[in-house]
């Protein structure tokens, strides 16, 4: 037991003092590790396979079980470090949830901007018999949002960024975060996420920029995040927009996403800048 106990201690010394790719990776492999016994059983039962493009009822419970077993992840690493949930820029107080209904603002105001001009350009039309569908949606999404925001912003712009930022500049921190938050798309579908991957990026970048502008804390990028999921995800579940055509897809975005789209990035540009208005 007294060798147990000795090997642990420096094996817990030697990740204290490893670089922040070491730490980054052996998060992910821990994450990994905890998911893949709950995910490989669920992925046998509903059917799925690596290859093949997983539907909304495959993948909301292989989220699921991902983000539920994320907090255990994140607690692990926090205890590692020393350090408390707050250090990551999450601290519970009212300035954070202020901030989070801020950015939520900002993210449908966005994406209001984005799709309105598009239709007043003639290039999508909106389904006006599908608005009924809205209602069923509405809530459920939203709380499907504020989870998976505040679970990927804790692990990409609060741990991983911390880390990284002990090795490297914030915005070479942000940079190399951002190409991770990207890549990890690539996990529930390939074919799609590819040419959205530049468009990941340049969100994680702008995502980091909220943190930034908001004194480190998590709330901004917390409720921006969000918005950009409830507003999309409303929008493709109810069917509320079919494009016309008349627009380059390259421009509205591939297979209808429009981060893979002129659109999506020009969106995300301005609100970067917005952001950075902000802070002055």
């Amino acid at each position: 037991m007294a060798i147990f106990d000795q090997t642990a201690n420096e094996w817990l010394i030697s990740l204290r003092t490893s670089t922040a790719v070491v730490k980054a990776l052996a998060f992910f492999l821990a994450w990994a590790a905890l998911w893949l016994p709950l995910a490989i059983p669920m992925a046998i039962l509903l059917k799925w396979r690596p290859s093949k493009p997983l539907v909304t009822e495959q993948k909301l419970p292989l989220l699921a079980a991902l983000y539920l077993v994320a907090p255990l992840i994140l607690w692990g690493a926090s205890w590692v470090d020393q350090v408390s949930f707050s250090a990551y820029g999450l601290d519970w107080e009212l300035t954070v949830l202020s901030s989070m209904c801020l950015g939520l603002s900002m993210g449908i105001l966005g994406l209001t901007i984005v799709f309105t001009s598009q239709w007043k350009l003639g290039w999508l039309k909106w389904q006006g018999e599908n608005w009924q569908r809205l209602g069923k949606v509405l809530l459920p999404v939203l709380l499907l949002g504020l989870w998976i925001s505040v679970t990927e912003e804790l692990v990409f712009r609060g741990f991983l960024q911390n880390e990284l930022q002990q090795n490297y500049s914030i915005w070479g921190a942000a940079a190399i975060a951002s190409i991770i938050f990207a890549l990890s798309h690539l996990i529930w579908e390939q074919e799609n996420t590819l040419p959205q991957l530049p468009g990941l990026w340049l969100m994680g970048m702008v995502l980091v920029l909220a943190r930034w502008v908001d004194s480190g804390n998590l709330g901004l990028a917390w409720g921006l995040h969000a918005g950009w999921i409830w507003g999309l995800t409303c929008l493709d579940e109810a069917k509320l927009i079919s494009y016309t055509g008349k627009c380059p897809i390259w421009v509205t975005g591939l297979a209808g996403n429009p981060l893979a789209g002129i659109a999506g990035l020009v969106c995300l540009l301005l609100t970067g800048l917005l952001l950075l208005l902000l802070n002055f």
